[in-house]
Parts: structure tokens; sequence; C-alpha cells
């Protein structure tokens, strides 16, 4: 359920069911992971493996292969919030 929250004279509606943490297992090269992303964060990886033609396995994959020293969890994130701002 969405919420109006006020801060600085803006009014926005926020979904607080969208910044839970959700924890999924993946295999990634050939070992089983755990990820921790908010549900907004899975979504959004969702959409995008999708957009690209692949797996969320294989998405992950890809950016845990490029990712140093970041933990995956945050290297998605920061994945996802680079594609939102090209």
């Amino acid at each position: 359920m969405a919420k109006d929250q006020v801060g600085g004279g803006l009014k926005l509606v926020l979904d607080p069911g969208l910044a839970l943490p959700r924890k999924r297992s993946l295999t990634i090269a050939g070992h089983r992971t755990s990820i921790t992303l908010e549900d907004a964060f899975w979504r959004e990886l969702k959409a995008a493996a999708a957009e690209m033609g692949t797996s969320v396995t294989a998405l992950a994959s890809a950016i845990d292969a490029a990712r140093e020293p970041a933990s995956l969890s945050a290297a998605i994130r920061v994945f996802l919030l680079s594609r939102r701002h090209r």
C-alpha cells in the first residue's frame, strides 16, 4: 500500500513493500549464491534481463564477472541505476 510522505515541501507516494529486502539464490559460475536486493531492484533486474533477451541468472553472472571490488548486490544496484541514466 502506498503512503504519502512530506519532506522538504515535496509530497511523495512511496510503496514501502518495494523497499523490503528479499534473498534469492542463483547459480553463478557453477556455485550457488544468495543475493539480497530490495523488491524494486529484483523487478528492475528481471525487466533488464527480459529487455536484453537473457535470463536473470545470465545477467547476474555478467555483472558478477565485471564487478570489482563491490559486492554482487551493490554491483547489480549500480548497473540498474546506470541503465536508468543513459
